[in-house]
């Protein structure tokens, strides 16, 4: 055929037209569905299969414009149209044209406008996700959340990084589609992906650093080592995330990052099975951790971070009414004093001291310094501003630098449920009952089944009057964990609204519980609360001071900011216990 003829036929034909029509239109589904997918969390590769098929679809397009023609009576073969005399003169696909580049045009500035923008967030920031396991024993898994726990704790201690905590990293997977959409999320610029594989006595990390606006690859390495060596590949991974994104490191960070713990790498194994367990904040876990704690002090005496752990685990027991603050604050304080003694720079360790001097020796004042000095050595530490927030300034009422400490704590672990919850319980304690609900509200969205967030939302809710709500929530609490205190916030709150009966019998059951050595540690502040409820208040009293004599700070600490106390403010003898609690160290 003539290529002139053959030109000419192609126009005739519309195929030009229908070219051009395609084209314009694929461009703008395509524009759209990149802009738009993001927002509604739909993943990458969705995007590029539609992609794909508009691509795929563009010469099956022109050969059905070829082969077809529209005409008034409709769709009809060329051949068949041109026998009749019958072809289209209309201007469809003009039309087409001006509305599909209009589309485009309005989805682009519609995701520009919603979709996540990571190029505002910080340069020097990032999120270490969940290493993948690549071992062929998947009882493996310890050791390789431990690797990732290492590294991501050598960064923390850089000044000159945002480091996300593991507690909001842990939902992803290792290596997921939607990098800008988790990034926008942790608020991070930089996403370090990574894999783990143990055999026998030797172990390959492979990792790579990734940009998640422009998903460029930054960095990446492979470390063949043996199991002695695995701290060094440790520092030098996290060397390179510095280097790479130009951080600024002082003398005492270089010293960290090199760092090594231990020289037995049995109690290096046994450390991280402790941290495995004591990840998972349950009280049956956290006393599995302590065994493992001990298990690598006993390979490894000199083993500060095996210390720090087994402190952190004694300091919950009692929190997680596991234990009586008796029988755990005293561990937790002496083993976060030892890893002190060993390494003075643990900022875990500081952090965990400070709360047991709160916790058990009621000292704000000495409590307060090791929080400082914890964030001071590890600034990323989401747990030390939390704890200091909390802790150390909620008690004494300073209320806006709690906050403050709270929502820092947030920006370095967005995702962790117990921050969140902490948060609404500061604002809870600050009287802002209107944002503490709101925020408890959507900490519960973000993990139906954590029972904290249940029995604190139903704390403020209660204390706005909105007694069924809160009713609600504290039975939701009790379905989900056997901890006494939502079952006697119930209580209380039966005895407040005339249902006595049914308030004097969770009295009868936690009175019960306490006496009886086999069942969780009972406070007398959960019996306190039922007698306000009932307007008993010599009763309560009375349990307040056992509870001080108990030594549990967890609940008496906040005893001049709690607002369930407030029936007692004003008593002699409620006051005259309030000074007591702020006379300084016991």
């Amino acid at each position: 055929m003539n290529p002139k003829t053959f030109f000419g036929e192609l126009k005739r034909r519309n195929v030009y037209k229908v070219a051009v029509a395609y084209v314009v239109v694929g461009w703008a589904l395509a524009q759209g569905i990149a802009q738009v997918f993001p927002v509604f969390d739909i993943p990458n590769w969705v995007v590029r299969v539609i992609v794909l098929l508009i691509v795929i679809g563009f010469p099956i397009a022109l050969v059905l414009a070829w082969a077809f023609e529209l005409t008034p009576e409709g769709l009809k073969r060329t051949e068949t149209a041109d026998a009749a005399k019958q072809h289209s003169r209309n201007r469809v696909w003009i039309y087409v044209v001006i509305i599909a580049g209009a589309l485009s045009v309005g989805l682009f500035f519609l995701g520009r406008y919603t979709a996540p923008n990571v190029a505002n967030l910080p340069a020097k920031s990032i999120a270490v996700l969940p290493f993948e396991n690549l071992s062929s024993d998947p009882d493996n898994a310890y050791f390789t959340e431990g690797i990732q726990d290492e590294i991501l704790a050598r960064l923390a201690k850089i000044a000159d990084l945002k480091v996300i905590s593991r507690a909001s990293t842990q939902r992803y997977k290792s290596s997921p589609d939607d990098l800008p959409q988790i990034a926008k999320r942790l608020g991070v610029s930089n996403i370090l992906e990574g894999s783990v594989q143990k055999t026998a006595d030797r172990v390959r990390v492979t990792v790579q650093l990734i940009n998640a606006a422009s998903d460029a690859h930054l960095w990446g390495e492979t470390y063949d080592r043996n199991l002695t060596d695995v701290f060094a590949a440790e520092s030098d991974i996290a060397r390179a995330i510095a280097t790479t994104l130009q951080a600024k490191l002082t003398g005492s960070e270089q010293h960290a990052l090199t760092a090594r713990p231990t020289e037995n790498t049995e109690a290096h194994q046994l450390y991280l099975r402790g941290r495995y367990f004591w990840n998972k904040r349950t009280g049956a876990d956290l006393k599995k951790s302590i065994g493992y704690f001990n298990d690598a002090i006993g390979k490894d005496p000199n083993y500060a971070l095996a210390y720090a752990g087994l402190a952190d685990a004694y300091v919950l027991l009692s929190a997680y009414a596991e234990a009586s603050p008796k029988d755990s604050l005293p561990q937790a304080k002496a083993a976060a004093a030892k890893a002190l003694e060993l390494d003075s720079t643990l900022g875990e360790a500081h952090a965990t001291l400070g709360n047991t001097l709160v916790a058990y020796d009621l000292n704000f004042a000495e409590a307060n310094r090791e929080f400082r000095r914890a964030i001071e050595l590890n600034p990323n530490y989401a747990t030390a501003h939390q704890w200091y927030g909390e802790t150390g300034l909620v008690p004494l009422g300073q209320f806006e630098e709690a906050i403050a400490e709270a929502k820092r704590a947030l920006e370095l672990d967005p995702l962790s449920v117990i921050i969140n919850a902490d948060v609404g319980t500061i604002l809870t304690n600050a009287r802002r009952y209107d944002q503490a609900i709101e925020q408890l509200r959507k900490t519960v969205e973000m993990d139906p089944g954590f029972y904290y967030a249940h029995w604190t939302l139903g704390d403020a809710l209660e204390l706005t009057g909105r007694n069924e709500e809160a009713m609600a929530e504290y039975k939701k609490a009790i379905a989900l964990d056997d901890d006494p205190l939502p079952r006697a916030l119930l209580g209380h709150l039966y005895a407040k609204i005339g249902r006595k009966d049914e308030a004097l019998a969770i009295l009868k059951q936690l009175r019960e519980r306490r006496e009886s050595s086999k069942q969780r540690y009972v406070s007398p502040f959960n019996l306190a609360l039922i007698h306000i409820g009932l307007g008993q208040k010599n009763e309560a009293i009375q349990l307040l001071e056992e509870t001080y004599e108990e030594r549990d700070g967890y609940n008496i600490a906040f005893i001049k900011v709690e607002p369930m106390l407030d029936p007692l403010r004003g008593d002699p003898r409620f006051e005259a216990l309030v000074q007591k609690v702020f006379a300084g160290t016991r």
